[in-house]
C-alpha cells in the first residue's frame, strides 16, 4: 500500500513539473520578439538611429531605442510572425533539454527528491540536502544546456538573418544542412563555453550564497523567496557579459552578414571575442533594455540596396 502511495505521489509530480514546464514555455514564446529584439542588440545591430535625449538624472544624451520599440521595428519590416523567427527550434531545444537532462540526474543517482522542511532538518542533514539539490541542479544545467545548444545555435542564426535579409536558416532541417556543410560538428556547439561558464558559475554563486544568507542572516519565509530572486539577478547581472560573447560567438564565422566583417569581426575562439568586445566597451550590450544610451560617435556602414545595413555604435 505504502509502494502505491510512493508511485502515485511520483506521478503527480512528475504531471505538475511537466504542467510548469508547459506554462514556462507559454511564457517564453509569448516573450519571444523582445528576446529577438535583445538577441540582434547583443549582435551590435541597431537599425534606428539614436535621438537626441535626457538621461534619469538630466544630463544629454544620445538615446536609442527601448526593447518595445525595437521589437515594434521588427514587426514594421517582417510583419506579426515575422517577430517569432527563431521560436520553433528554441522550443525543440527546451523540450529536449528538459527530457534529456532528467534522464542523465536519473542514470547518476540524482532523481528529484522532495525537498524537506529546514525546522525537521539537523544543521548536518540541511547541508546534505543543499549539496544533493546543488550538484542535481548542476547535471541539469549542464547536460540541458549541452543538448539543447545546437538548436539554440540554429535560433539565433535564424534571428539574426534580419540583419542581412539572407534566408539560410528557414528551417530546423535546412540550418542543420547548413552548419554540417560550412561548419562542420563544431558549428553547432558555437559559443558552448560562455554559455555554460555563466549559468554554472550562476547557478552555484546564487544557490551557495542564498543557503549561507538564509541559514545565518534571514529567517522569515517570504524575505527568504525575495532574497534568492534578488541574488540570482545581481550574479546574472555580474556575468551578463559571457551571455553576450555565447550570443556573438556563435553567430560569428557563419555565412550571414551579421556575422562577418564589417558587421562582425572574425573571431578565433571565444576568448578572442571576449577581448575585442572589452577593448571596444561593448560586453554590456543590451543589458539595459530600457533606457538605452549611445556612448560615443558610430561609425556608419555605406549604404546598400540589399538591406538597411547596422549602425555600429557603443551604448549601454
Amino acid at each position: 500500500m505504502a509502494n502505491f502511495a510512493d508511485y502515485t505521489r511520483n506521478e503527480e509530480t512528475e504531471v505538475n513539473s511537466w504542467v510548469r514546464f508547459g506554462l514556462r514555455l507559454g511564457v517564453s514564446a509569448a516573450l519571444h520578439p523582445f528576446e529577438y529584439s535583445k538577441t540582434l542588440i547583443q549582435i551590435g545591430y541597431e537599425p534606428i538611429a539614436a535621438k537626441p535625449g535626457k538621461s534619469m538624472i538630466g544630463r544629454p544624451i544620445m538615446a536609442l531605442p527601448n526593447i518595445f520599440q525595437y521589437a515594434g521595428h521588427i514587426r514594421t519590416v517582417d510583419g506579426f510572425y515575422g517577430c517569432y523567427r527563431g521560436l520553433a527550434p528554441k522550443l525543440a531545444g527546451s523540450v529536449l533539454s528538459m527530457v534529456v537532462s532528467e534522464r542523465v540526474a536519473e542514470k547518476l543517482g540524482l532523481a528529484h527528491q522532495q525537498d524537506k522542511d529546514e525546522s525537521e532538518l539537523t544543521e548536518e542533514e540541511n547541508y546534505v540536502q543543499f549539496k544533493y539539490n546543488l550538484k542535481r541542479d548542476i547535471v541539469l544545467t549542464v547536460s540541458g544546456i549541452v543538448v539543447a545548444h545546437p538548436f539554440h545555435v540554429i535560433s539565433l542564426r535564424m534571428m539574426a538573418q534580419f540583419v542581412g535579409r539572407e534566408s539560410l536558416y528557414n528551417s530546423i532541417l535546412g540550418s542543420i544542412a547548413e552548419i554540417w556543410k560550412t561548419e562542420g560538428l563544431l558549428g553547432f556547439f558555437s559559443g558552448l563555453i560562455p554559455k555554460l561558464l555563466c549559468d554554472v558559475a550562476c547557478l552555484v554563486l546564487s544557490s551557495s550564497t542564498v543557503f549561507v544568507v538564509n541559514k545565518y542572516f534571514i529567517k522569515d519565509k517570504m524575505a527568504r523567496q525575495y532574497n534568492a530572486g534578488f541574488i540570482q539577478f545581481v550574479y546574472s547581472s555580474l556575468l551578463y557579459p559571457l551571455q553576450v560573447v555565447s550570443t556573438c560567438s556563435a553567430i560569428s564565422g557563419s555565412r550571414l552578414m551579421a556575422g562577418q566583417p564589417p558587421i562582425m569581426p572574425s573571431y578565433r575562439n571565444w576568448v578572442d571575442c571576449w577581448n575585442d568586445l572589452q577593448g571596444r566597451r561593448e560586453l554590456k550590450r543590451g543589458s539595459s533594455l530600457f533606457w538605452r544610451s549611445q556612448i560615443t560617435d558610430s561609425r556608419i556602414i555605406a549604404t546598400s540596396a540589399f538591406a538597411p545595413l547596422p549602425k555600429l555604435s557603443r551604448y549601454q
